[in-house]
């Protein structure tokens, strides 16, 4: 499986910052925004990502990436010339999904907690598989209605009355069709084709599934300044009561044993000395210790 993670749009919501800087590199905390959405991805086992963003941002996004080796995955770049939803992603990266199953991620999404994702990406046979979490203010997203026997019904993009409490976030699993479906819906009343609309055709198809997310999982959508600010002061505040990263791909490539620990530590002495290399060793030593341990 591979996924494409859409980085575009004018961050008009968190002006002046992205004046300097897109949405998706702005920091979270003690990283940047992008290390979140690549990380949970990379936890679930993909290697293969395609990552989109406008022309003027992709370069930084290269240069802060690069093409993914020293994690060992690969990363690709396409541009968006101007966001006209995020479905385009699918026509933008075509040729990268090669008719095979690929997940779609929003850069701006940060998720913290459970194995959701690389059980419902393990699972994955075949048609689009959505999350559901619960929130407060459904009204700001698309919201999900299921029936008595706990089947989705409806979709419906920010509606004035939700039908639920139900949130899709910016995480979504598809396979080879979901091109196709792309290439055929039209463009909303804003000029953009939606996500809401492809979700919809599966649904049609009787080929969705939608997986509610377990209780203890975080989400958060880092799209606004005040967003931002509590995205990072959670992110603080789990990673000191912890001691745990979130969002750290290095510890994720490792885990996953896309790095060995060779490879691991040759990334370390190639890092200035700073707290993120510091918690990197104390990565190593622990997993060098459980190895030892077996």
């Amino acid at each position: 499986m591979k996924a494409i993670i859409l980085a575009g749009g004018t961050g008009s919501r968190l002006y002046p910052l992205t004046q300097i800087s897109s949405k998706q590199l702005q920091a979270v905390f003690d990283k940047p925004m992008i290390y979140y959405s690549l990380t949970v991805l990379m936890a679930a086992g993909i290697r293969d990502f395609c990552l989109i963003s406008t022309p003027k941002d992709l370069p930084r996004f290269e240069h802060l990436l690069g093409d993914g080796k020293q994690w060992g995955v690969s990363i690709e770049y396409r541009p968006q010339p101007r966001p006209e939803g995020i479905a385009q992603a699918f026509l933008i990266a075509e040729d990268f999904v090669d008719g095979g199953d690929v997940v779609l991620m929003l850069g701006d999404n940060i998720f913290s907690g459970g194995d959701d994702f690389p059980r419902a990406m393990a699972a994955f046979r075949g048609g689009a598989t959505i999350f559901a979490y619960h929130v407060k203010d459904p009204q700001r997203y698309g919201v999900v209605e299921f029936d008595g026997a706990g089947n989705a019904v409806s979709i419906e993009e920010k509606p004035a009355h939700p039908r639920s409490a139900y949130a899709v976030p910016g995480i979504y699993i598809y396979d080879h069709q979901a091109v196709e479906i792309a290439r055929t819906i039209g463009p909303s009343p804003r000029g953009e084709l939606e996500i809401t609309d492809v979700n919809l055709e599966y649904l049609r198809r009787g080929a969705l599934r939608v997986h509610r997310l377990s209780r203890g999982f975080a989400w958060l959508d880092a799209g606004t300044s005040t967003a931002l600010q509590e995205a990072s002061a959670y992110i603080e505040a789990i990673e000191r009561r912890q001691g745990v990263k979130i969002g750290c791909p290095e510890e994720a490539a490792l885990v996953r044993g896309f790095l060995t620990m060779a490879e691991f530590e040759a990334l370390l002495v190639r890092m200035p000395a700073c707290e993120y290399r510091d918690y990197l060793r104390g990565v190593a030593a622990e997993m060098g210790r459980l190895g030892h341990a077996r």
